[in-house]
């Protein structure tokens, strides 16, 4: 691409926070109507810089061009008035107000003191007609799906006349049909004259999406690939320095004794489905289905998180009650949830802390905490979960996002579970840390640990798994073993009620 066609140009960006340097000496081009992916681990710097663009952060050192002219971005609403807009992993909209409200919000047309309503209705026709989104304006934003949300986000930033759209993990939460919908918008909008700049840690969507992608490691720049040059095999190499083996291509081993045996559940999401199934040792069992097949539902009924309706759920060598989450410890049974952040760890409190929430109560002394084990449990996971960190009474919200869900999977590998319930594991993660936690299911496998695990990516439920459970709508539709696995055999279950069990 020639200089002249250069929209945004970071030079030399450096953000230093306390004991840790973020950014350092880090530079990036934006040229016009292009679709720019920035990869990297976590901890590589991508949250920082993007958030330095959209005037969150301001760097220490450095310099920022907008089509040659150096601009200073102090604050969010600097940014946007510079025509940069950011959109969060984690989206911001008030979801007890309509598509209208949320639109225009901070920027609605007043007469006479009072917002004029109807003229914003009618801009959000328009601007929704010329996006192709197929919403009513007057639909309240709790009322969409998150694939719909996320094209409002969109929407929010062409009504503030977004030149340069920063996208972190935007499909994250959707559905294959969604993510279609969603890349096609981009793409419209980059014909449209817009400049992307597109995070993902999804190497197939990359490759699909970007025209360019710019890969940072431990805050620099590790280099950079042009269109023709971007394959899974370069991008790995970039982000992590190394070719990856991930222990992805492993081998089903002979099942043991049954661990997990359910019969005619009914959860409470689908009371008109029971489901049977079993998972026995060393069983690595993927559940698949779409967004809103009822996979979570079983896994947190299992847990006792939601009570099932009716049905009954056995564990080897447990003969109380699973009416709840402690009950459910007591039988030997952990839960990573599909949401960390809310469910899995308490983000104020220190990485030693977090670890021995699941296992503290068994090793109390009178009612007292025992910091002798803290401290010993603490060092032993951090060792076993390789998570990165100077000292274990770091808060966990400063931990990267692999680094955060170690520290979940630890908390619950402290009380060496028989059974390990992963709901989307490796979801907002990067790739290294992928490849480290896909290592540690195949250990714990060896171990004799049955795993029953969630996942939307496909490669993963294909690569991980010794069998594969399918679910639509509620209900189980299929088994399929590792034979039988394949792309088609699982979305054909996956779409369909045509059971095979």
């Amino acid at each position: 691409m020639s200089e002249s066609s250069v929209l945004l140009r970071a030079t030399g960006l450096t953000k230093q926070f306390p004991g840790t340097l973020a950014l350092d000496n880090v530079s990036m081009e934006l040229h016009q109507q292009e679709i720019l992916a920035v990869m990297g681990e976590n901890g590589a710097g991508k949250s920082t810089f993007m958030k330095i663009l959209a005037g969150i952060y301001q760097a220490d050192s450095g310099t920022i061009e907008l089509e040659g002219q150096g601009i200073t971005l102090n604050s969010i609403r600097n940014a946007q008035d510079h025509g940069i807009a950011l959109i969060h992993q984690e989206l911001n909209l008030a979801d007890n107000l309509d598509v209208t409200a949320n639109l225009f919000l901070g920027q609605e047309d007043h007469a006479w003191g009072w917002i004029n309503q109807s003229s914003l209705y009618l801009k959000a026709i328009d601007l929704l007609k010329r996006l192709n989104i197929d919403i009513d304006p007057t639909t309240r934003v709790s009322d969409l799906s998150i694939g719909q949300q996320q094209l409002i986000e969109i929407a929010k930033a062409i009504a503030i006349d977004a030149r340069i759209l920063i996208m972190d993990e935007p499909t994250s939460s959707l559905t294959q049909h969604e993510t279609e919908h969603l890349f096609t918008v981009i793409n419209d909008l980059r014909e449209r004259g817009m400049s992307i700049i597109y995070i993902s840690h999804r190497l197939n969507e990359v490759v699909e999406i970007a025209d360019r992608v710019v890969v940072l490691k431990d805050g620099q720049n590790a280099g950079d690939l042009p269109k023709d040059e971007i394959n899974h095999d370069n991008m790995i190499r970039l982000m992590v320095g190394r070719e990856m083996d991930d222990a992805r291509h492993r081998s089903p081993l002979p099942p043991g004794e049954v661990i997990l045996e359910i019969n005619d559940l009914v959860t409470p999401a689908h009371p008109n489905h029971a489901n049977s199934f079993k998972v026995c040792a060393g069983e690595v069992v993927g559940m698949a289905g779409l967004v809103g097949a009822g996979r979570t539902e079983v896994l947190e009924s299992i847990f006792g998180v939601t009570p099932a309706l009716s049905g009954s759920i056995s564990i080897i060598d447990y003969d109380g009650p699973l009416h709840n989450a402690n009950q459910a410890i007591d039988a030997g049974i952990g839960l990573v949830p599909e949401d960390r952040k809310l469910q899995g760890i308490i983000l104020e409190m220190s990485i030693r802390d977090n670890l021995s929430l699941a296992s503290m109560r068994d090793h109390q002394k009178n009612g007292f905490l025992n910091f002798p084990y803290e401290i010993e449990n603490s060092a032993e996971q951090i060792k076993a979960m390789s998570i990165a960190t100077p000292d274990d009474t770091k808060e966990v919200q400063l931990l990267s996002g692999g680094n955060q869900q170690k520290v979940v999977i630890g908390k619950w590998l402290a009380t060496h579970p028989k059974l390990l319930l992963l709901d989307e594991p490796t979801r907002g993660i990067d790739v290294g840390a992928k490849g480290e936690i896909y290592t540690l299911i195949d250990k714990l496998a060896k171990q004799g640990v049955a795993i029953l695990f969630v996942s939307s990516d496909m490669e993963e439920v294909l690569s991980l798994s010794d069998r594969v459970i399918v679910m639509h709508e509620g209900q189980i539709t299929g088994k399929l073993t590792k034979s039988e696995l394949s792309e088609e055999a699982v979305m054909r279950l996956a779409t369909n009620a045509t059971a095979t069990v």
